[in-house]
């Protein structure tokens, strides 16, 4: 049986599902000390001391190109750590388009609001966040958060709650949203199987549905296929965001 998270309390400080995490405002080698090293082009596992992790994907540096701010895209998985294949789309977008891939991990086998509250999931985020922001020069206009599943859930409440930091959420098969607040308008794709029969497809509409009646930005694509994501669904999604 998995460990169940406490709920969040008004004493933590992240129970008001707010990140603090931020890009730096100026370009890193302009700032006062200097930044921490960044890790090399490739895939790396991020340990750290409570023995939380996430995998960072790197981009290789563009060839002649100058160096610009990267894309960054989060990308939350559901239970059990699955990710429907959205995994493969997004590295290969990520590799494409020179855009650093961040996938943390959550502290039991789902997302700290569906067990109680925002808490220790959130804090990490927000923890990751700023260790990678301290090491890459990070696009602000291009900051994307999207998940699967129980990831796409979390991924549609926190960026919803969080629309000044985050540009885009991306929703593959999302169960519900469950925004403390609304900051922002960031722009919205939610995908849905018509076949699904872990969330039914009926949530992802009815999701799509009431953002675009708030008046949200929202691109809803509906496809003939099970709980999964299907490579031509998400690369439709990254597209949408690659030219922003």
């Amino acid at each position: 049986m998995a460990t169940r998270s406490p709920p969040a309390t008004p004493a933590d400080p992240h129970s008001d599902g707010r990140l603090r995490a931020r890009p730096a405002l100026r370009p890193l080698a302009l700032l006062e000390q200097a930044p921490p090293a960044p890790l090399p082009p490739g895939r790396h596992t991020l340990a750290f001391a409570n023995g939380r992790q996430a995998v960072l994907h790197v981009p290789a540096p563009a060839d002649g190109a100058p160096a610009r701010p990267l894309q960054l895209i989060v990308l939350l998985h559901g239970v059990r750590q699955l990710l429907g294949g959205a995994d493969d789309s997004a590295i290969e977008h990520a590799r494409r388009h020179g855009a650093l891939l961040l996938i943390p991990r959550s502290l039991t086998d789902s997302w700290d609001v569906i067990r109680g509250g925002y808490g220790p999931d959130l804090a990490f985020l927000d923890r990751v966040l700023a260790w990678t922001m301290r090491r890459y020069s990070v696009d602000p206009d291009a900051l994307v958060i999207g998940g699967f599943s129980d990831g796409a859930s979390y991924a549609l409440s926190v960026g919803l709650m969080n629309g000044d930091l985050f540009s885009d959420i991306v929703a593959f098969s999302p169960g519900f949203m469950k925004p403390m607040r609304r900051v922002g308008r960031p722009r919205v794709f939610v995908a849905h199987g018509s076949g699904d029969e872990v969330l039914p497809v009926t949530q992802g509409r009815a999701i799509a549905l009431q953002l675009a009646r708030e008046h949200y930005a929202v691109h809803y694509e509906e496809f003939d296929g099970p709980h999964v994501v299907p490579a031509p669904v998400a690369r439709a999604a990254l597209r949408r965001i690659a030219g922003r």
